[in-house]
C-alpha cells in the first residue's frame, strides 16, 4: 500500500470543487495521490493523526482510506477500476472495485467534517457514486442522469459536502447499477460522533463489512451480471469462508459490528454464545427504548445494521448468515437430491467409463467436505476449512468471533483455536441406547377429510455408512 506519509505529503490548495464537473488540468495537479491496497488480509485500524480524533473501525478483510487535510477540508481520492479479488486462498475473481480492491476502502470521518472526494474513473464505461444514507446537497447525491452527469471513462469528478450526522453508511454506483454492483463496486462509510453522544456508546472493538453476492461459474473468473436470484457465492467483503478473517477480541470487550447489505436478498445474521442489541441503522442510532436483546437480526437489501454486545464468554463463536445455503460455496441450483437412493450399480457402470466419477449426495452433503474431488481451476470448494475437531463444513457467509482473556487491548491478531477447559466439550456416549419409541396412533385434524386418501405402507430404507446392505 502506498505509505500514509507519501499520501499526506503536501499538495497545493484546491480552491473549489463542484460535483459532476470534470476537474481542470490545473486542479489535477493538486489531486491527492491515490492510495491502493491489493492484500486481502484485515488491515490494522487507521488511527487519525490529522483532523478530529475518533476511535477507528476495523474493516474485515479490508482497510481504511487515508486522507489529507487541505485548508480544513478532509480530502480523499477514490479510483474506480477493474480489480482482482482473492475470495479465498486459491480462488480469485475478476471484479470492479476501488483503489485495488472490492469492496473499496472504508471512509472514516467525523460528524461536522467537510469532506471532498475525488473520484477517478478507470472503468471501461461511465460511472458515478451515491453516498448511501447521507444528508447532503442534491447535486452531490451521485445519481447519474438525475443529479449529475455520468463520470466518463478517464475523467475525475469531485464531490464535496459536510458529514452532517454520525452513523453507519456505504457508497456504491448509481450508474449501470445492475452491472457495476454485480461486479463488486461498493464500499463502507463511517461517520463518528464529534463528542459524547447520548445514543452512541464507546466500544473497545468496532468491525465493519458489507454483504455481497456473486455468480461465478466453476473454473470462471468473472461474475455473471444477469443473475437475479440464483447466486452461488455469498460473501463478507467479497471473501468466502474459509477466506474470511476471524474477529479477535479481548474477554470483557464491548464489541460493535456494522453490517451493510448490497446483495439481492435478506440475511438473518446470527451470533453464537452472546446476545446483542441493534443500536443503529443507516437512519442513525436507534432510540434506546426500541432496543431489545437478540441473537439473530435480519438485514434486508440496501440496509445497514449496527449490533453491540459484551464479549463475556470465552471461545470461538460462530457468526454467520442463518440461511443455510448462504454458508456454502459454488452452490449448484439444479442438482437433484440423492439422499437414500441406492445407485451403487449405476456408479460402478459409470466408473468403468469415467474413472474419476464420484457419487455425491447419497447420504447428504457432508461427504463433500472430506472428499478430495478434482475441481476446475479457480473453483472454490463447496465446503472447506478445518477446525480443531475436523472439517467445519461451512463456506460463504461464515466466520468466528474469538474471545480471549489474554488478548491485549488493541491487539487484533488471530489467537489460534480456543483451548477448552477439561469437561467442557461435548463427548460420545458409550452406554446402552434405549429402543427407539414408535407412535402407533394416527393423527387427527380439526375436521374429518371429505375423501380419505388411499395409501399403502411405506418402508423407509436407510443405507448406513460402511455397510453393504440396507436396514428397515
Amino acid at each position: 500500500m502506498t505509505s500514509r506519509r507519501d499520501f499526506l505529503a503536501g499538495a497545493s490548495a484546491i480552491t473549489g470543487a463542484v460535483a459532476a464537473a470534470a476537474v481542470s488540468k490545473v486542479a489535477m495537479a493538486a489531486l491527492p495521490e491515490p492510495v491502493t491496497q491489493s492484500k486481502p488480509e484485515t488491515m490494522p485500524p487507521l488511527v487519525p493523526n490529522t483532523g478530529r480524533p475518533y476511535n477507528p473501525v476495523v474493516t474485515l478483510n479490508g482497510w481504511t482510506l487515508p486522507w489529507r487535510m487541505n485548508n480544513g477540508v478532509k480530502e480523499f481520492h477514490l479510483v474506480a477500476e477493474p480489480v482482482v479479488r482473492e475470495m479465498a486462498p486459491g480462488f480469485k475473481a475478476h471484479l470492479w472495485g476501488y483503489n485495488g480492491q472490492s469492496p473499496g476502502p472504508t471512509i472514516e470521518v467525523v460528524e461536522g467534517d467537510r469532506v471532498r472526494i475525488f473520484v477517478t474513473n478507470k472503468l471501461p464505461e461511465h460511472t458515478s457514486i451515491h453516498w448511501h444514507g447521507q444528508r447532503l446537497p442534491n447535486g452531490m447525491d451521485g445519481v447519474g442522469g438525475l443529479t449529475q452527469k455520468h463520470i466518463p471513462t478517464g475523467k475525475t469528478f469531485v464531490y464535496e459536502f459536510v458529514a452532517r450526522r454520525p452513523g453507519t453508511f456505504m457508497y456504491h454506483p448509481h450508474a449501470d447499477e445492475m452491472v457495476q454492483m454485480a461486479m463488486g463496486m461498493m464500499g463502507f462509510w463511517v461517520t463518528h460522533p464529534k463528542g459524547k453522544h447520548p445514543l452512541i456508546d464507546e466500544v473497545n472493538r468496532d468491525f465493519v463489512f458489507l454483504l455481497s453476492n456473486y455468480d461465478v461459474d466453476p473454473g470462471a473468473y468473472t461474475p455473471k451480471i444477469m443473475t437475479m436470484l440464483d447466486f452461488n457465492l455469498f460473501t463478507f467483503n467479497s471473501r468466502i469462508f474459509p477466506g474470511i478473517d476471524s474477529m479477535n477480541v479481548r474477554h470483557g470487550d464491548k464489541v460493535r459490528i456494522r453490517i451493510g447489505n448490497l446483495t439481492m436478498t435478506n440475511h438473518p445474521m446470527h451470533l453464537h454464545g452472546h446476545e446483542f442489541l441493534v443500536t443503529g441503522t443507516d437512519g442513525g442510532p436507534t432510540p434506546k427504548s426500541t432496543r431489545w436483546y437478540e441473537v439473530t437480526t435480519d438485514v434486508a437489501v440496501g440496509q445497514m445494521r449496527q449490533i453491540e454486545f459484551l464479549a463475556d464468554e470465552e471461545g470461538d463463536w460462530a457468526f454467520h448468515c442463518h440461511k443455510s445455503h448462504h454458508t456454502m460455496n459454488a452452490m449448484g441450483h439444479d442438482v437433484p437430491t440423492m439422499i437414500g437412493v441406492d445407485h451403487r450399480g449405476v456408479a460402478k457402470q459409470i466408473t468403468s467409463l469415467v474413472p474419476d466419477y464420484m457419487v455425491m449426495g447419497e447420504r447428504g452433503m457432508a461427504d463433500m467436505a472430506e472428499m478430495e474431488m478434482p475441481l476446475p481451476d479457480n473453483t472454490a470448494p463447496m465446503m472447506s476449512g478445518v477446525g480443531p475437531f475436523g472439517a467445519l463444513e461451512m463456506g460463504g457467509m461464515f466466520t468466528t468471533v474469538k474471545v480471549r482473556r489474554d488478548q491485549k487491548p488493541g491487539d487484533y491478531r488471530n489467537p489460534d483455536w480456543y483451548q477448552h477447559p477439561a469437561g467442557t466439550v461435548a463427548y460420545e456416549f458409550t452406554g446402552t441406547l434405549p429402543a427407539a419409541p414408535r407412535a402407533n396412533v394416527s393423527g387427527t385434524g380439526s375436521a374429518p377429510a371429505r375423501v380419505a386418501p388411499k395409501s399403502k405402507e411405506v418402508e423407509v430404507q436407510i443405507r448406513k455408512p460402511g455397510s453393504g446392505h440396507s436396514t428397515h
